[in-house]
């Protein structure tokens, strides 16, 4: 009888011990699982950081080289239309060959790249369309100054929306600012240029160039 008994204890404590590892090796895969959804979702996260620093990074890159082309293209502008110089075909010729209109200005500059820097050329600047059908802002510059000669084309910006020119005119009693100019007629140049350019990305910019030849004595 006392052996039933003994044996009766052993029974029950194998089973207590059986209980108690089978809640161990369970709260040990509870325990696994929850590792791995935090692990799971500090992925996510880091991930994510990642990838939006990624794309941050990316857009001011772009924006640094938009500006970048932008800073170029008002110097070349502006090294070109600051240099303007009131021609005429002869000393007794009162006619200055500029032409200046709202989305077109021809005129004859002392700079020339093609010339490397020196000499006169026609420079005039537009909108027009490229090989690819898209509008652009295009400069053409023409050697000699004026007449047949060498022309070339340079496309200063794709997906031109809007181009405008305007000129600065300080005879009359307050400055303005007209949307023609004409040399032939006026017999002078504007004291200044501004350059209004929209994109269809929305970009908008606007320089102002002084010309700093505008008039010579007959």
């Amino acid at each position: 009888m006392e052996d039933d008994q003994i044996e009766e204890r052993d029974r029950i404590d194998q089973v207590n011990k059986m209980t108690c590892l089978s809640g161990q090796r369970a709260f040990t895969l509870v325990e696994l699982m929850v590792s791995l959804a935090l692990l799971a979702i500090m992925a996510t996260i880091l991930y994510g950081s990642f990838y939006l620093g990624h794309r941050a990074a990316e857009k001011a890159e772009a924006r640094m080289e938009d500006s970048q082309r932008l800073r170029s293209l008002g110097d070349l502008l502006g090294g070109y239309i600051r240099s303007a110089y009131p021609y005429r075909s002869s000393p007794r010729d009162p006619v200055v060959l500029f032409f200046g209109e709202r989305e077109k200005l021809t005129f004859v500059s002392m700079l020339s790249m093609e010339m490397g820097g020196r000499g006169m050329s026609k420079i005039s600047l537009y909108r027009g369309e490229d090989a690819k059908e898209r509008s652009v802002f295009i400069l053409e510059e023409e050697i000699p100054a004026w007449g047949a000669g060498y022309t070339s084309r340079l496309v200063l910006r794709t997906g031109v929306e809007e181009l405008g020119f305007e000129y600065l005119d300080v005879q009359g009693a307050d400055d303005r600012w007209l949307s023609e100019w004409d040399g032939a007629r006026r017999r002078m140049l504007p004291q200044a240029v501004r350059v209004s350019l929209s994109s269809y990305d929305g970009n908008r910019d606007r320089w102002v160039f002084p010309i700093m030849v505008r008039v010579l004595t007959p």
